[in-house]
């Protein structure tokens, strides 16, 4: 007597599916591939960065925000410059102050600056702005370069009437710091660099002397972005993280700022603004007095840019802030205050 073979039944949605995947042309075939391969980029850039951003235990309380939100952005106000762009922007302190512009970095906005403010001089004339693409400042089709955003800088001091003011600038705001500095001298008191550079943000690293990905790989993550951009999605989360607490409304906000931004703004700053910039030809045309802040665990600026920064700016003072990330001024605003108060009011 034979035998009797039993097989296991045919599942008829998984055939179906078998069958579609089968008469897929060619070009749906790559766009799928593409899909899955970015999917798999982004999923593995997220895990890569829980570890170095992830926050500290939630029993280590934040510091204290000393800013209403709601009352912070009901403050912003709009300034049409000559070149067709709105900045959106936002002061603080002594109208007849010292004036000092303070400008955000990458994906931010002007309430980048809400943990620093209140810690810093009441004497100062603070001038919070969104730069273009950013908050509530207009987002043109083109025209991301660190020129241009510096020249937007060069525009809001002749529109609000300011011959000169000392310029603080975090992560690519520092960038715009250093181009503001280097091509307009003269509107340009001090410049305070936070988290800054003086080699391009994407370069590669060299390896037993071959070159190799960056440290922190950003660009493939954004390269994924579509619109509409989800402000909780773990890339977001991750981007937003901390190695130190930062208050959570605070970082749900910022996230929700940066998810308005468009995605091809998203890209268009990181390819004209970021990527390969020549920051080194420019700096022998910085002479204004400089501070430099980072923070030791700053997952973005390795150690050679900062040396590179240091060495092209020599007289510079610098302070490194131990244990803090990219946003030092997040994690500990009242010491990065006393160090930038002791900077604008008796060392510049």
């Amino acid at each position: 007597m034979p035998s009797t073979i039993w097989r296991r039944p045919r599942n008829k949605s998984c055939a179906a599916a078998r069958n579609r995947v089968r008469f897929m042309n060619a070009d749906d075939r790559i766009r799928a591939g593409r899909r899955r391969l970015a999917a798999s980029v982004l999923a593995a850039w997220t895990l890569a960065m829980a570890g170095p951003l992830a926050p500290t235990p939630a029993t280590a309380a934040p510091p204290p925000l000393r800013i209403d939100l709601d009352r912070f952005d009901a403050m912003k106000k709009t300034i049409a410059l000559p070149d067709g762009v709105t900045l959106g922007y936002v002061e603080f302190g002594s109208p007849m102050g010292k004036p000092v512009v303070l400008i955000h970095g990458y994906t931010d906005s002007a309430r980048d600056w809400v943990p620093l403010v209140p810690y810093l001089s009441k004497t100062l004339r603070l001038i919070l702005v969104d730069i273009r693409g950013h908050g509530i400042s207009s987002k043109p089709e083109c025209c991301y370069a660190r020129i241009d955003v510096a020249y937007d800088m060069k525009l809001l001091l002749d529109a609000l009437h300011i011959p000169s003011a000392d310029i603080v600038g975090h992560s690519f705001g520092s960038i715009i710091a250093q181009t503001l500095a280097e091509y307009w001298p003269a509107r340009t008191h001090s410049v305070v660099l936070i988290s800054s550079t003086a080699l391009p943000f994407d370069r590669p690293t060299a390896k037993d002397g071959k070159p190799t990905r960056p440290a922190f790989d950003f660009r493939t993550p954004i390269l994924a972005l579509k619109d509409p951009i989800d402000p909780e999605s773990p890339f977001m989360i991750a981007w937003w993280g901390s190695p130190t607490p930062v208050d959570a409304e605070f970082l749900r906000r910022q996230r929700g700022d940066a998810a308005a931004i468009p995605a091809r703004v998203w890209l268009a700053v990181l390819d004209q603004g970021l990527s390969g910039a020549d920051l080194q030809s420019t700096l022998p045309k910085l002479k204004a007095p400089a501070l430099l802040i980072w923070g030791s665990k700053d997952p973005i600026i390795d150690i050679a840019g900062r040396q590179a920064l240091r060495e092209a700016l020599p007289t510079a003072r610098v302070k490194i802030f131990d244990k803090l990330g990219h946003n030092p001024f997040w994690e500990d605003p009242q010491g990065v205050a006393d160090v930038v108060n002791d900077f604008l009011l008796h060392g510049s």
